[in-house]
């Protein structure tokens, strides 16, 4: 009886021991597999040192940035992953071209009243005739006059009184 617990406490002793004793995966075996995670984002790189994941480059959005910490962290071997990457800045945006909401024939009345006053453009921005240009205060006071005199509606008078 003595000699059948003493085996089962010996079996139990070594199957412990044998867990408590894996085998560590070293820096290079954690480094080749996190490099092969990080290849799918060419702007992005990862080094392993002690177990810990240093991910640095930039990422096209959080969440792609997000998704590559988590399959780092998901190596096993890695403790921990150290996010040194950035998000890249978003692309300007190209400004939307609107089709004129001001009829032809006002631009001209408009042109017409203005045409003694070369510095001054007449355009139509966003959908609304805008006076542009350069003028002197008793010109900008003539500019208005007569475009107010046709009643074409709302003109913006975006031009620098000097």
């Amino acid at each position: 009886m003595k000699k059948t617990i003493a085996m089962a406490a010996l079996a139990v002793a070594v199957s412990f021991g044998s867990i408590s004793c894996k085998k560590k995966v070293s820096d290079a075996d954690l480094q080749t597999q996190a490099t092969t995670v990080v290849t799918s984002n060419p702007n992005a790189s990862v080094e392993v040192k002690d177990g810990v994941a240093h991910l640095s480059g930039t990422f096209a959005d959080q969440a792609s940035k997000d998704a590559m910490i988590a399959q780092l962290k998901a190596i096993n071997g890695v403790k921990d992953v150290m996010d040194m990457s950035t998000i890249a800045a978003p692309a300007p945006v190209a400004p939307v071209e609107t089709t004129t909401a001001v009829d032809p024939a006002v631009q001209q009345k408009v042109q017409d009243a203005v045409k003694d006053f070369p510095s001054v453009k007449v355009e139509v921005v966003n959908g609304e005739l805008t006076l542009t240009g350069t003028v002197s205060p008793q010109q900008a006071r003539k500019i208005k006059e007569s475009v107010d005199a046709l009643k074409v509606g709302k003109v913006n008078y975006n031009y620098t009184v000097k």
